[in-house]
């Protein structure tokens, strides 16, 4: 069936432009999003998810390694993130979760950077205003606020910016997304509330959160929603691309409900096989968002080496990750006080003067 609006309505009805067989599936609004995509355009869309997906996978293997403290795998949430992420403009500011390493490397940043803070050498990988994305967020849901606050100063400077928050569909239990859509709608914010609702918080089952679709949360606030399938990265460039347009018109806020997978574990020290059944993996395996974007374009006869070359571009860049990883040196330890104010601050001048100190001791030991 064609719908004719993106606009959540009722039901269990999910938007999707490509099926899982790769067959474009129409929309009247959707698709006049997305006319200007080329052949090379959507082959860029899976180069960008194979790459993301092989940095995840490396960054994994060095948290088993021991070189990283803790990761937050992304697999099987690339088109998700990679089509909202393509979708943004450079002057728009994203506050995400943990889990966003293919927003932030779309953004800017380096794919070393995306590793700094789980290594420990720095309390946010990369420049905040230079690629306008804040330090991941681990406060389940904290990042909303975070949003709604910089969505505030965007409308009292009557900038056409949107804040864009990503969270996961556990956050919505959290009570501060929920005061963050009742400030947003209270105040017609431009923010745009990106859930990846990948089916579960660490081990519990969206279900189990919620007896009603995420989405209709949303309404319930004032906040128009549209739900797609998140591993359909045609669905997500262009639902989001057709949110920021009405944001930006009507300055307030628009909350997707991205319907995806999380196929490994909710973090490194998770064991997914103690709660999830094996045969609901494989199911979701079949959904593949790349499988699915290559089958699209082997169907226009376009996938002609398009995973060999993925593939290569891939573990090179991986092959520069673990190296620039392994060569990253530990901070001093003042810098723990960096960046806490924007100002000087007695009480940090104090701990600084303390900590200096007692490293002091140790130097005298040695001496």
């Amino acid at each position: 069936m064609t719908r004719t609006s993106p606009w959540w309505t009722d039901g269990d009805e999910t938007i999707a432009l490509v099926s899982e067989d790769g067959e474009r599936i129409p929309h009247p609004e959707l698709d006049t999003m997305i006319t200007d995509l080329t052949i090379d355009d959507l082959r860029g869309l899976y180069r960008d998810m194979a790459v993301v997906r092989r940095i995840d996978t490396e960054a994994t293997a060095l948290q088993r390694q021991g070189e990283l403290g803790l990761w937050a795998p992304l697999l099987g949430q690339e088109a998700a993130q990679v089509g909202s992420a393509r979708a943004l403009r450079t002057d728009d500011f994203v506050f995400s979760s943990y889990r966003e390493h293919a927003v932030a490397h779309l953004r800017g940043a380096k794919p070393v950077e995306l590793l700094r803070m789980c290594r420990g050498t720095a309390h946010s990988g990369w420049d905040p205003l230079e690629i306008r994305m804040a330090p991941m967020q681990i406060i389940i849901g904290a990042q909303t606020l975070h949003a709604v606050g910089y969505g505030m100063g965007i409308r009292n400077q009557e900038s056409d910016d949107v804040a864009v928050t990503y969270f996961g569909d556990g956050a919505t239990s959290q009570g501060s997304v929920s005061e963050a859509m009742v400030f947003a709608a209270s105040f017609n914010l431009p923010v745009l509330f990106f859930c990846q609702n990948n089916q579960y918080a660490i081990s519990e089952p969206v279900g189990l959160q919620s007896r009603a679709p995420l989405a209709q949360r949303a309404l319930g606030f004032g906040i128009p929603a549209i739900r797609i399938d998140g591993n359909d990265v045609l669905a997500a460039l262009a639902a989001t691309r057709f949110a920021l347009a009405h944001i930006r018109e009507h300055g307030a806020p628009v909350f997707i409900e991205a319907i995806t997978y999380r196929m490994g574990p909710h973090t490194t020290s998770d064991d997914p096989s103690r709660y999830r059944p094996e045969q609901e993996l494989e199911d979701w395996r079949t959904r593949d968002p790349l499988l699915r974007l290559e089958r699209l374009l082997a169907a226009a006869d376009e996938s002609t080496g398009l995973r060999d070359l993925a593939d290569s571009e891939s573990d090179e860049i991986a092959r520069v990750l673990r190296e620039e990883c392994l060569a990253l040196s530990d901070p001093d330890p003042e810098e723990i006080f960096a960046h806490v104010y924007s100002t000087e601050h007695r009480v940090i001048d104090r701990q600084r003067s303390f900590l200096s100190a007692y490293l002091g001791m140790f130097e005298e030991e040695g001496s």
